[in-house]
């Protein structure tokens, strides 16, 4: 398979990889046949990129950091639980009855008995996901990626748990916010921006009445907008005055931000993303940055590529400890004509051709 922005998709290519709707259901299932009312639609609906399948990619496969079943189970919970919270309007002082800890703890240890299963721990999230579903999907990622970094920490598996958890409900504020205003696309007014701030408190208020969630996972809300230079909100609290869980939640949090499909902006590569974490030190933990990035996949498995020989090539397979140096299968020339043989060239051992760019 192969990555493909949304606008270089034709009638008739395979789609390679689900697509998920909002509450983790299948939207459009691998194996099915794109006509131009699937593109224009998936196009409407804020997909950029998707994955399809043809014979020149056809063996290229991305392994996931956690499986299709867990990952549903996962943002299906989280679905339920933000939604009940949006469509009821819970007071905080009945959040209590949720009993949330439990239940969330059984949701991030099927994420982590499947993270400790990887032999190699690369960050290569391949999901397709509708820019309407990004909330309850995002979540999860924020939670698998905090999971890698919690491991690559040597974290215990009660420390690990206590950051899925959070990692997991970090956003769970945004949920007492008006429907309308954390909805919006446009540009936010500071009057807004002042109301959206609230969701940190709000969010750390409805977990700390938790009766199985610990004070460390409700950190993870109320402080993962806090910055390292003192910029943050809500408290401009600097450096180790912010809790390693919330350091780390930010980190997870805007890299997938970056990657994934939004209405308002582009969506970043993880490359362009990587690029600007590195930048984002001062406001940023610097340690957990280079550790996090240590785990990425800079160009994962079946990214289309161009070489600075002007060949045209997709990611067949990547190394920890090599994030520019994959395998790469040449398919098209640099006069932009596709090969009869595509041939692979492992770029560890071809020092003198580099990656210029994903494409």
């Amino acid at each position: 398979m192969r990555k493909v922005h949304i606008s270089h998709a034709k009638s008739g290519d395979v789609l390679a990889v689900d697509l998920f709707a909002a509450n983790g259901s299948v939207l459009l299932s691998r194996g099915v046949r794109l006509t131009s009312g699937y593109i224009r639609s998936l196009a409407q609906k804020g997909v950029q990129y998707i994955y399809i399948d043809d014979k020149q990619t056809y063996d290229i496969r991305p392994l996931p950091l956690i499986s299709a079943t867990v990952r549903q189970q996962a943002v299906k919970k989280v679905y339920e639980t933000m939604t009940a919270l949006i469509e009821q309007k819970k007071l905080l002082r009945r959040a209590s009855s949720l009993d949330l800890g439990k239940e969330y703890e059984k949701v991030f240890k099927d994420i982590l008995d499947y993270l400790l299963k990887q032999e190699n721990l690369l960050i290569n999230l391949s999901d397709l996901v509708i820019s309407n579903g990004y909330f309850f999907h995002h979540s999860v990622n924020v939670a698998t990626i905090a999971g890698v970094i919690g491991i690559a920490k040597g974290y215990s598996p009660q420390q690990l748990l206590d950051l899925g958890v959070g990692a997991l409900l970090f956003d769970i504020g945004m949920t007492q916010l008006p429907d309308g205003l954390w909805r919006k696309k446009g540009e936010l007014t500071e009057e807004e921006k002042e109301i959206v701030h609230r969701h940190t408190y709000l969010g750390f208020e409805l977990l700390r009445r938790q009766r199985n969630i610990s004070l460390f996972s409700a950190h993870c809300a109320l402080q993962h907008h806090e910055r390292c230079d003192g910029s943050g909100y809500p408290r401009a609290l600097s450096g180790n005055e912010i809790h390693e869980y919330a350091r780390i939640v930010a980190i997870a949090d805007v890299f997938d931000a970056l990657t994934s499909a939004r209405y308002h902006r582009k969506q970043y590569s993880p490359h362009e993303a990587a690029e600007y974490l590195s930048a984002a030190g001062g406001l940023l933990d610097y340690e957990l940055i280079k550790l996090f990035l240590s785990y990425i996949a800079i160009y994962p498995v079946a990214t289309t590529v161009l070489l600075n020989t002007g060949h045209i090539g997709v990611v067949s397979q990547v190394f920890p400890g090599f994030p520019l140096r994959p395998v790469v299968r040449i398919i098209k020339n640099p006069a932009g004509e596709e090969l009869k043989s595509p041939y692979e060239i492992d770029l560890r051992k071809e020092m003198n051709v580099t990656i210029v760019k994903a494409v």
